[in-house]
């Protein structure tokens, strides 16, 4: 069972969920766009059994501030505070889709913070087609203008963004979605091998693949987590 908890950084509430044993190792784990941290509940217990793992709203999301100012440096900025104001000096880290980008620009601009980096059917950073999305019709959980401001900078991302990825110092799993997916793998694959310890492995799952493919999921991360702390185990 996770506990909620709330953190206030830059003047901004963060709000998250942690569970496992207060002297585990610390697990990180960042959502999607328009998701929260409940979307990790089916795997978040299974690293919970070995890692202390935090999962957080961010900004813009579910129980977190929405303070109608975003950007994925913005989003970053905030996980930096986050760990800062939990003292948490050096992470495993997770994201997803939006919350992998997150990861990477956190990972690129700080890499003595991350151990290790879980990056699940992420996007290369690169221009891609612009579209206008339409508000879902109802309440919403999270702030439709994030939305708008994110999906700006991920059609057009900041060049710099791909061109640090060699920064990355963590070992860096790629965990691809296959042909099911709408993010265009061949940019993934592209993703895994611009990083210097990047490795990639595709579950077809499609783009929600902790969701779709739970099981998959965390036997393929748990692997590359216990491997990448014991190097000798993979030469």
């Amino acid at each position: 069972m996770a506990d909620h908890h709330a953190v206030d950084v830059g003047g901004v509430r963060l709000a998250y969920q942690v569970s496992g044993p207060p002297d585990a190792p610390p697990l990180v784990m960042l959502h999607a766009l328009g998701e929260d941290a409940t979307d990790w509940d089916t795997v978040a217990p299974v690293f919970a059994r070995s890692w202390r793992v935090y999962a957080l709203d961010l900004r813009g999301h579910g129980r977190s501030d929405w303070p109608g100012e975003y950007s994925l440096q913005l989003m970053r900025d905030d996980v930096l505070g986050f760990l800062d104001a939990l003292a948490l000096d050096r992470v495993d880290l997770v994201g997803h889709s939006m919350g992998g980008v997150v990861a990477y620009l956190l990972a690129e601009d700080c890499p003595q913070r991350v151990d290790r980096l879980v990056l699940e059917d992420v996007p290369i950073p690169r221009p891609r087609k612009a579209t206008t999305p339409s508000r879902p019709d109802g309440k919403l959980t999270f702030d439709w203008d994030m939305v708008l401001a994110v999906r700006r900078q991920i059609d057009t991302p900041d060049a710099g963004w791909l061109e640090r990825l060699d920064r990355i110092t963590a070992e860096t799993l790629v965990v691809a979605g296959g042909p099911l997916s709408h993010v265009p793998q061949e940019g993934i694959v592209e993703l895994a091998r611009r990083l210097p310890h990047g490795r990639v492995v595709t579950i077809p799952a499609g783009h929600l693949i902790h969701k779709s493919e739970p099981v998959e999921f965390t036997k393929a991360v748990l692997a590359f987590l216990r491997s990448a702390e014991n190097p000798d185990l993979h030469g």
